[in-house]
């Protein structure tokens, strides 16, 4: 009877010494398993942390439009130089069937009988090599129109291909783009609800710190012009794709910024590192464009300083903020 005698011997004190320890681990649980509700700041973080993986789809939509605007320019080009070179080996053409035509019914054309007709017989031999030149010469026109025309087609057939292929890339970057741009949307839904609860729960004066403007920077020419431009848009709205004059994504504000100072950039990161010359940081002055990340996804106009001004992202509009906000892939001038 060991097992009995055991039971027995713990008695009813320790029992209750056992229950008393289930009820406070118990207690512990819920505790342990709770979170946090996360704060302003935290919620801030992951719209910019989701931000980072929405910006370069951004920036690859901008890319293809740039290249598909590029391309339907080229293509209504080439139909305008194919029309007439259609239509003149079409005529070319018309004329030989006309000419065939005619020997077939009633035979050789009047000019080509006088031709023939004409003339001592010892000399026929050289009229015949006249009427197979004439004939050579008119095919090979019509040779080389058509050769020219097809040509012409066969590019235009393949810009089309491209295009078809860019518009489609379009629309699955634009679905993309909805997709993440849900998230951002229930992010800031997030953040409006922390900063209400925030506020409810706090007692005394809040203060809201806003920046007004650039701060006082020293540039020339069209520097100057760009970097006036782009401080000037200081509050418009982020909008993806916008290049003003009202709202602006990162490389639209450095388009417009730039472009009225006479100087044009793609609406496109990638193709604005490409178009500008490269600086070293301790070269960079203001107006010069820095770009963010290995991607290039991110563009800002430099005032100087360790300042930028530049369009960050949905729900934040166009502002100032450190260099250092993000990591520099490098510093460009326009130009």
């Amino acid at each position: 009877m060991p097992g009995k005698w055991s039971r027995r011997r713990l008695g009813r004190p320790a029992l209750c010494l056992l229950a008393v320890g289930a009820v406070m681990f118990a207690s512990l649980l819920p505790a342990a398993q709770a979170h946090a509700e996360p704060t302003p700041d935290q919620i801030e973080a992951m719209i910019d942390k989701q931000w980072e993986q929405l910006e370069p789809t951004i920036e690859q939509y901008n890319g293809v439009r740039s290249q598909l605007a590029v391309n339907r320019k080229k293509a209504a080009e080439l139909q305008k130089r194919i029309a007439p070179l259609s239509a003149q080996a079409k005529q070319a053409l018309d004329q030989v069937g006309a000419m065939a035509t005619t020997y077939y019914k009633s035979g050789p054309a009047p000019a080509f009988s006088a031709l023939l007709a004409g003339g001592a017989p010892g000399s026929l031999p050289e009229r015949l090599a006249l009427l197979d030149r004439i004939a050579a010469d008119e095919h090979k026109q019509v040779a080389t129109l058509t050769e020219t025309r097809n040509r012409f087609t066969a590019e235009k057939r393949k810009l089309e291909g491209l295009i078809a292929v860019e518009a489609k890339q379009e629309a699955e970057l634009a679905a993309k783009k909805k997709q993440i741009d849900a998230e951002i949307k229930r992010l800031q839904r997030m953040l409006a609800e922390a900063k209400r609860a925030a506020a409810a729960s706090t007692s005394g004066p809040r203060t809201t710190v806003q920046v007004s403007g650039c701060p006082k920077v020293s540039a020339i020419g069209a520097a100057a012009i760009a970097v006036q431009t782009a401080c000037a848009q200081i509050g418009d709205p982020y909008v993806w794709g916008a290049a003003g004059p009202d709202a602006f994504d990162c490389s639209g504000l450095t388009q417009y910024s730039w472009g009225k100072a006479g100087v044009y950039l793609t609406h496109h990161t990638a193709d604005q590192w490409n178009e500008t010359t490269r600086v070293s940081s301790s070269e960079a002055r203001a107006g010069d464009l820095v770009f963010f990340y290995s991607d290039l996804h991110h563009v800002g106009l430099y005032l100087g300083n360790g300042l930028m001004v530049h369009a960050p992202r949905e729900g934040k509009p166009v502002q100032v903020s450190q260099v250092s906000y993000m990591p520099v892939a490098g510093y460009r001038r326009p130009g």
